[in-house]
């Protein structure tokens, strides 16, 4: 299976945009948070396992999300916990996505990328992480790992007063993201895993 690596965007663009997040402040692009996700699907030892996996991986305390409604299949009750998740901000962020990155080799798919310029991508394996070692008494994890970008000013969406919406022209698009990846993080984005049959 081969990657197909895809320019999205011309140097032309690229240094546009930078100028642009220079001369106007309210255009700079900013890592917002990074939300660190492990799905266990039950709770008791293996959730906690799970949650003393995070807290080596990030260095916080991570909180645990309830089951919003019941499953029989899969032995889930509503209001159950079974997973947790921890959010990143400022200097963790950035430290732990570099790390993070590094395990997909600084390769993101552009499906990965939603329309307002916000990021997922998984890592299998948390032993695949920069400086982790295997412990047999915890077992291996999944990550699941979100970044959210916005630009200053998107406060007015969330404030308990005057709150209204944030205009079209002021939300993230892919392009702006592509470009804040590429500057920090030297990331690469790529199509979809292809299957060559020659």
């Amino acid at each position: 299976m081969d990657e197909e690596k895809v320019i999205y965007f011309t140097p032309e663009q690229k240094t546009e945009i930078l100028e642009s997040w220079k001369k106007y402040p309210m255009k700079q692009l900013k890592i917002k948070k990074v939300t660190v996700h492990m799905g266990v699907g039950a709770s008791g030892e293996r959730l906690e396992k799970a949650i003393s996996v995070l807290e080596s991986l990030t260095n916080q305390t991570p909180v645990k999300l309830l089951a919003k409604k019941t499953i029989r299949d899969f032995g889930i009750r509503k209001r159950e916990p079974i997973t947790a998740k921890v959010t990143l901000r400022g200097i963790k962020a950035m430290e732990f996505l570099k790390r993070a990155l590094s395990v997909v080799e600084n390769k993101l798919k552009y499906s990965s990328i939603d329309e307002y310029g916000n990021i997922s991508f998984g890592i299998k394996e948390h032993i695949e992480m920069p400086d982790t070692a295997y412990e047999p008494a915890l077992g291996i994890f999944g990550l699941d790992i979100t970044i959210n970008v916005e630009h200053p000013g998107f406060r007015i969406a969330r404030r308990r007063k005057y709150k209204c919406k944030v205009p079209k022209q002021h939300r993230v698009d892919k392009l702006e993201t592509m470009i804040l990846l590429n500057t920090q993080f030297n990331v690469e984005i790529i199509k979809e895993y292809v299957i060559s049959y020659y």
